[in-house]
């Protein structure tokens, strides 16, 4: 009987990282709305298509929350300069880009 050898298969956790991120960006989102004096939806599904702005320097900060299930700080330049118009446009444009550096970091396609 052969020995059996493990391996360790990483997989980009890209659930959690949209969990958390959509989490933090509702946050962020509804500060904006109720600074601004817009109700958003308390549907989550509705709420992250919604027309709010998410400053660029809050969303750099928001990717701190997903450093721990990366196990990298990911680059400021990961977001976009000038922010975003929703969450749905933000979650959008950071997890591909969350996910091409983690496959960097950990050897995995591009």
């Amino acid at each position: 009987m052969s020995d059996l050898v493990k391996t360790k298969v990483d997989i980009f956790p890209e659930q959690q990282v949209e969990a958390m991120l959509l989490e933090e960006l509702l946050c962020a989102a509804e500060s904006e709305a109720s600074m601004r004096g817009i109700i958003l939806p308390q549907n989550p599904a509705v709420a992250v298509l919604a027309p709010i702005p998410i400053d660029s320097l809050v969303a750099v900060e928001l990717l701190c929350a997903v450093e721990p299930m990366l196990g990298f700080a990911p680059r400021d330049a990961t977001v976009r300069t000038g922010g975003y118009g929703s969450v749905k446009d933000a979650l959008d444009h950071l997890i591909p880009r969350l996910k091409k550096q983690w496959h960097k970091k950990n050897g995995g396609p591009k």
